[in-house]
């Protein structure tokens, strides 16, 4: 996913440093910053839960949440013109989860990934959600569930530093929750 132009308030608005005299019209650095931030290309968050994204969810039963760690790292962009190269390093710092009935829960990391050592009605330890309404009463029976990971950014050259914090790269699924009847016999 890629930054896109009027993500840089940080950089907006400033005055393009003019040159001294006798030296040749100098690019500002805060220009070049602008350039690097553009080239970032966000991963694009894959969407997991526990249970698997593509059976029932069941209402009180923890649906644990994470995105792909390979897309959780830094990703680091360089951009140079004649005299300047400055390189810009986004970070992501959360991720909000919108989970389709109302309910959203920030995660500060990408969320652990459920495996056979947990019990499954334990809640994940860093980024889950426990539905209490079936989702079969709403279109298409099932809740649009979306994260947006936050991207900060800083840079670096020209004898100058900065941040852009603030970037989103977000992704969306449908989940299916129901709700499990029990029945009691005698």
């Amino acid at each position: 996913m890629r930054s896109g132009a009027g993500i840089l308030p940080a950089l907006a608005g400033r005055e393009p440093e003019k040159p001294k005299p006798g030296q040749g019209q100098q690019i500002p650095v805060e220009a070049v910053a602008q350039q690097a931030i553009r080239q970032i290309e966000l991963p694009e968050p894959v969407i997991h839960t526990s249970p698997d994204e593509d059976f029932v969810q069941v209402v009180r039963v923890p649906t644990w949440m994470w995105v792909d760690a390979s897309g959780w790292g830094p990703v680091t962009e360089t951009a140079r013109v004649p005299g300047v190269k400055v390189t810009a390093t986004a970070r992501p710092r959360k991720a909000v989860w919108s989970m389709g009935e109302g309910g959203t829960v920030t995660c500060t990391g990408p969320g652990t990934p459920y495996s056979a050592e947990y019990r499954p009605e334990q809640p994940s330890p860093d980024c889950g959600y426990t539905y209490t309404t079936s989702s079969l009463g709403e279109p298409g029976r099932s809740y649009r569930v979306s994260v947006a990971v936050t991207w900060d950014v800083e840079w670096e050259g020209g004898g100058q530093t900065g941040q852009v914090p603030g970037l989103v790269a977000t992704a969306e699924r449908q989940l299916v929750v129901d709700e499990v009847q029990a029945i009691v016999a005698r």
